[in-house]
């Protein structure tokens, strides 16, 4: 048949009838269920049972979703599919009970703003042909606000744990070069990862080794990834980062890196920084003399 088993396998389990597997019924359950979910919350608008269940399970606490899974566990001579019961409740007969809803919605939301123009990013080169990572290679991203263009840029180490954040007005790549070019400047770095957003394109101004994950692969950099997440515990998600001063970030980032960790057994980030001697010049002075 050229096709995968896994493929026959879940066809003959979504499509079976009474544990057997007929193409002709398997071929009529495709059409009802393609029809149900194009024209299911009609359904319900005709049937005054399957409109108090589902109701009754949304007063409930469930979501759209659990309804229609319990729907089938309850074994219904009707069932509505999660986008049916969606369709029905953003039409003019359901909007009544949308406040049921936990998100509150009463619509499908419509795009604000447009999407950004792609572009690639010119000569990068894959984080599979980076070298094993040492001390003097970094991590790199940027953490976005809700509210306006003002961001944050932070680079991390992940064999010393150091962090360093900024606050920039803007995420173009003009201005996101320039910001990680300065932070660059206080240690002694030999490569950083970065990510594939369009605020890297001039990763060639860096003046360094750039390398870059896969697209929509985040994991493939944590040590950023999980400091960022303790920066969001003074930045929460959603927040306006404008309001947030460069003191303040300042101040933020010097508590993280004079906090003692336990993989670097009970020394904070900036000791082993020191110890490494992997400050800059300028960076060690200001450091002895705060």
């Amino acid at each position: 048949m050229d096709r995968d088993q896994s493929s026959i396998s879940r066809e003959i389990k979504k499509n079976r009838v009474k544990g057997k597997y007929h193409p002709e019924k398997a071929n009529h359950k495709a059409y009802v269920r393609k029809h149900e979910s194009r024209y299911g919350f009609k359904a319900i608008n005709e049937n005054k049972d399957l409109e108090k269940y589902i109701v009754q399970k949304l007063k409930d606490g469930l979501s759209p979703e659990a309804v229609s899974g319990r729907m089938r566990e309850d074994e219904k001579p009707w069932y509505a599919s999660k986008t049916a019961i969606y369709e029905w409740l953003y039409s003019n007969r359901g909007q009544r009970y949308c406040h049921l809803l936990l998100s509150q919605k009463h619509g499908r939301r419509r795009r604000k703003k447009k999407k950004t123009k792609r572009f690639l990013i010119p000569e990068k080169v894959s984080i599979h042909q980076r070298p094993k990572m040492t001390i003097l290679d970094f991590e790199g991203d940027t953490i976005v606000s809700s509210w306006n263009t003002v961001s944050i840029v932070s680079i991390y180490n992940p064999k010393t744990m150091y962090l360093d954040a900024k606050r920039i007005p803007n995420l173009q790549p003009r201005t996101v070069a320039k910001v990680m070019k300065q932070m660059f400047a206080k240690v002694r770095m030999r490569s950083v990862t970065l990510d594939n957003g369009q605020e890297n394109r001039l990763h060639k101004r860096l003046g360094i080794k750039t390398y870059f994950c896969d697209p929509y692969a985040s994991w493939q950099k944590p040590g950023i990834e999980n400091a960022n997440k303790l920066i969001r515990r003074y930045i929460p998600k959603k927040s306006d980062i404008s309001k947030y001063s460069h003191h303040f970030i300042k101040s933020m980032v010097e508590k993280y890196n004079n906090k003692p960790r336990k993989k670097l057994r009970w020394k904070t980030p900036n000791e082993i920084m020191e110890k490494k001697k992997l400050f800059s010049l300028k960076t060690k002075n200001h450091l002895r003399t705060r």
